[in-house]
């Protein structure tokens, strides 16, 4: 990998991380177009993710601050009630963390066709819950009657989903927003937790890695130039503000079936031409 190809993937980490088409099946698959090599990539995208755990946390850093405030007012507040739900969201993905690591790390390997699968159930998914969306009635939401929008039961739902979004092709916001809507959540809601509860689970594995390469049992980016990992960390981090910022606002009102035709598209592609 050329510090041309870790710009590239960079920008397209940044511009589909907040869309539900799934970053991470279109690094990988433009990590083939390019050619890139497999070597680093894994350590690759955990850095270009978490450029866009910084971008979220620019854009949510009001939000953000509140819910600390609250927090640490130590008396079971809003705020409190919203991060005991993003805890309980962390469960399942922590679980796969975990005890499926290795087998989540071999699925991200040379071959398309996972990704061509996955993106076929983000379709699937984001058709669905578009589909019960629009035949449900706020007032008879569950969500409505939730504290923030949201109950415990929903925010583990919504956990399971960010576990299985893990596999590349599955999208996380697609597939976290799907199940909370699916769950009974308003889309509006869904749009912020979605995004808020990705941050710890993220830092907190960028945090074992480092820990992993301090204690000597694992090397910095498996051999990536540092310049290869600069480039893609500044384009997924200047193009994850841009597209924080404007894209939230598309995921929030626009039909969820559209990104949905796209995935279809995209997987049908794959798996005729892989």
């Amino acid at each position: 990998m050329n510090w041309l190809h870790a710009l590239l993937l960079g920008l397209v980490q940044g511009l589909t991380e907040f869309l539900p088409v799934s970053s991470s099946g279109h690094l990988m698959i433009v990590k083939t177009l390019l050619g890139v090599d497999g070597e680093g990539f894994l350590d690759f995208t955990v850095v270009v993710h978490f450029a866009t755990v910084l971008s979220t946390i620019v854009v949510f850093w009001k939000p953000i601050c509140s819910l600390f405030r609250g927090f640490f007012a130590f008396r079971y507040n809003d705020e409190t009630d919203y991060i005991f739900k993003i805890v309980v969201s962390m469960i399942p993905v922590a679980i796969v963390g975990l005890f499926f690591k290795d087998k989540v790390e071999s699925l991200f390997g040379d071959s398309l066709t996972v990704v061509g699968v996955c993106l076929l159930v983000t379709a699937l998914l984001l058709w669905l819950s578009d589909m019960a969306g629009r035949r449900s009635k706020p007032a008879d939401a569950s969500s409505c009657q939730a504290r923030n929008g949201i109950s415990f039961g929903q925010a583990f739902v919504v956990g399971c989903g960010q576990a299985l979004a893990v596999a590349p092709g599955l999208s996380r916001s697609g597939t976290t927003i799907s199940t909370g809507l699916l769950a009974g959540v308003r889309r509006d809601v869904m749009a912020q937790f979605s995004f808020l509860m990705v941050l710890v689970p993220i830092i907190g594995e960028q945090l074992l890695d480092l820990l992993d390469v301090v204690t000597g049992e694992a090397t910095l980016a498996g051999g990536l130039s540092p310049v290869c990992l600069v480039a893609g960390f500044l384009a997924a981090f200047i193009s994850g503000l841009f597209a924080c910022k404007v894209m939230i606002a598309i995921v929030r009102k626009a039909r969820l079936s559209w990104f949905a035709l796209y995935c279809l598209i995209a997987a049908v592609l794959i798996l005729v031409l892989a």
